[in-house]
């Protein structure tokens, strides 16, 4: 944990990026960039054992690496200490994004239920970590921020993986993304009509990007509440697409 001049604890990634410094602004942390490194390796082991066989799991993989080093390496962490619009930007990619790349890249054995404990959970998890006191809990120490990010990263995983299992099941799988994307919108409107800021963390640190404290809130509930549930709806349409592929390739059969 690193503390800022007045003495108080910094949240993880530094002090609040700010316009004039932003290029600067890289995490450098030597066990985070250590623990990239490592998965790194473990994911070109991978890639090779699996060679050509692995289709587009590898570069699934390789994708997840990278949103994972934009996400925690890159100015953009600093950028999510300052706005709290860009930390529902970070935390959507980490679970709509980043997760199902994981998951669908680690292959192996899937789940083979387990898809509504699954969906409960990593939605209780999201709504938790997006409370007011927890979250600022986890902007105010190292250990509760990364309690945060890898609890909605494994959540996430889950939630995939299960999901995938059931890809066939084309009922199940619209029924939970719809309901996922139902519960993303809500969380999103609530913060978006909240008369009041929120979340105290980011109070002094949004003038300098020309929004208030509200104004960053208002749009990050609107990032949750709209383009959040996009990706959720992108994978209804390709469950649907593949389900249709599916029953032509039966029918030719």
């Amino acid at each position: 944990m690193t503390l800022m001049a007045n003495g108080q604890s910094a949240a993880y990634c530094g002090p609040p990026a700010r316009p004039d410094s932003l290029w600067p602004a890289w995490n450098g942390d030597p066990w985070l960039i250590a623990a990239l490194l490592v998965l790194a390796v473990a994911g070109g082991v991978l890639a090779v054992r699996r060679g050509a066989k692995a289709g587009l799991r590898n570069p699934a993989l390789l994708g997840a690496w990278l949103l994972a080093f934009a996400l925690f390496v890159t100015p953009l962490c600093a950028m999510a200490v300052a706005l709290f619009s860009v930390r529902a930007v970070s935390h959507l990619v980490l679970v709509a994004v980043l997760a199902p790349l994981l998951a669908y890249g680690l292959g192996g054995k899937r789940l083979t239920g387990g898809l509504t404990a699954a969906s409960i959970v990593h939605a209780v998890i999201f709504w938790f970590w997006h409370a007011p006191s927890p979250y600022t809990a986890a902007l105010s120490h190292d250990g509760v921020y990364w309690l945060m990010q890898l609890t909605l990263l494994t959540s996430g995983v889950w939630f995939w993986r299960a999901l995938m299992a059931r890809w066939r099941d084309v009922a199940a799988v619209a029924g939970t993304l719809a309901g996922f994307a139902a519960q993303m919108g809500l969380l999103g409107a609530l913060i978006a009509f909240a008369p009041d800021p929120l979340y105290a963390p980011h109070a002094a640190s949004t003038a300098v990007w020309g929004l208030s404290a509200l104004e960053d809130q208002q749009l990050a509930g609107l990032i949750m509440w709209v383009p959040g549930v996009l990706p959720y709806l992108i994978a209804l349409g390709l469950a649907v697409a593949s389900a249709l592929n599916e029953g032509e390739r039966g029918r030719a059969k």
